[in-house]
Parts: structure tokens; sequence; C-alpha cells
């Protein structure tokens, strides 16, 4: 007979901890990012926007979310020259890979202040999707720069490693569908520290990195890893 009261309690605290759960989730969609998946649409040309800061200089380190993606980065302040500079390395990587035909960063960059500033409203995916229809283009390649923090030491001798961060979407011009994602998030540790990390141990030849190296290593992986299927091939 005691046993039904704790019953109760128990199918109470379930349904009590159920709505908490269905409480936080909905919270959750109302800031989730924008949809993902296949396009129908063939992508054959697209926008370099490339890479912005996160946390602009002289911000507060902090933890954020890509307004892209979702995913989250623990962000220093980034500067502008480092932003332009990735992008420069980003573009001369997709000359060589050649699986699209390419609107340079030089003319995005005008087009995404434009959008950025005629409209406080429009979130950072709309802005690219504008950009992308702006050029006729099927698509806008963007990402965000999240931490550059550079070594301190030398090649072999080091106080504090290279650390960097950035991520890199495809957004459809059609729709505003993330078509594809990827990041690189890596603070360099020595191999005694990481021993399942041995392809970065040997791409950097045994040495301490600088932010610059490190991230060219990330870069050459999220080029590689851009889906060639939906674009055109390559050209003998």
């Amino acid at each position: 007979m005691s046993a039904r009261p704790v019953k109760t309690q128990i199918w109470m605290g379930g349904c009590l901890a159920a709505a908490l759960v269905l409480c936080v989730a909905c919270q959750f969609v109302k800031g989730k990012p924008p949809h993902e998946g296949p396009s129908s649409l063939s992508i054959k040309s697209v926008v370099v926007s490339g890479f912005h800061p996160s946390i602009s200089s002289g911000g507060e380190p902090k933890i954020v979310r890509s307004p892209l993606t979702g995913a989250v980065f623990m962000a220093e302040p980034v500067s502008e020259e480092v932003a332009r500079e990735l992008t420069n390395r980003l573009f001369e990587r997709l000359v060589e890979k050649g699986a699209y035909e390419l609107i340079p960063p030089g003319q995005a960059s005008g087009v995404y202040s434009k959008l950025l500033s005629s409209d406080p409203v429009l979130t950072d995916a709309e802005i690219l999707q504008r950009m992308g229809r702006a050029f006729s283009s099927d698509a806008v390649l963007s990402g965000y720069v999240y931490r550059w923090r550079e070594r301190i030491g030398t090649d072999y001798a080091v106080n504090t490693p290279a650390s960097v961060a950035f991520d890199l979407c495809l957004i459809s011009s059609l729709d505003g569908a993330v078509l594809w994602k990827d990041r690189f998030d890596k603070t360099q540790k020595s191999l005694s520290e990481n021993l399942f990390d041995f392809s970065t141990f040997l791409k950097s030849k045994g040495r301490w990195m600088r932010a610059q190296e490190l991230a060219a290593v990330g870069l050459a992986d999220l080029v590689e890893n851009l889906p060639s299927g939906i674009g055109r091939e390559k050209e003998s």
C-alpha cells in the first residue's frame, strides 16, 4: 500500500524532468542556425567571401557560437589583417584545387560590406545568400576566425604553443542552406602529450609551428575536404 505514493512521486518527477528538457530544447531551437541539407542545384560558381573575425580586436575572449552552423568555439580577438591573410591563402588553394568557377574575395568584400550596413536585421546567412545572388553565383564560401594565438618561444622550445581555430561553410545562394561545413580547432602539443596527433607532428617536422604554419595545415585539410562532386571537374 505504501508503494503507490512513491511511484506517484517518481512519475511526477519524470514528467517534471521531461518538461524541463522540452523547455530547454525549445529555447535552443529559437536560436538554431540556417537549415542544412542537400541542394538539387549543381554548384559550379562560388563567391569566396572568405574569413571574418569572430571577435574583433579589442574584444574580450569568450565562448562563441558560429552564426552559420551553431558550433561552439573558445574565441579570442582576431585582427582584420589576420582574417584577410587567411582569406588570401584560402583563395590560392581554391585556385589550385580548380573545383569551381570563383568570384575572388576582392570583389566579394565590397558587396559584403554594403549588405552588412544596408539592413542590420539581416542574419549572416541571409547576407551571404544575397551576396551569392548579386553575383549570380550558386553558392558562397565563408567562415570565421575564432582564435589566432602566436607561439611564444622557438622552433624547438616554447612557453606557449600556437593555437588557431576557424571554420568554413558553403552556403546556397538559392535557399541559404548549409551545403557543406568543416572546422579546424587546434593547439599544437608535443608528441608525448598527444600520441594520437602524429600527423601534425610529421607535418611540423618535429618543430613548434608558428600560428600561420598551423593554420596552413588546417586550411589544406578543409580545402581538400570541399565536396568536388557538386562542382565542375578540374580541367586537364
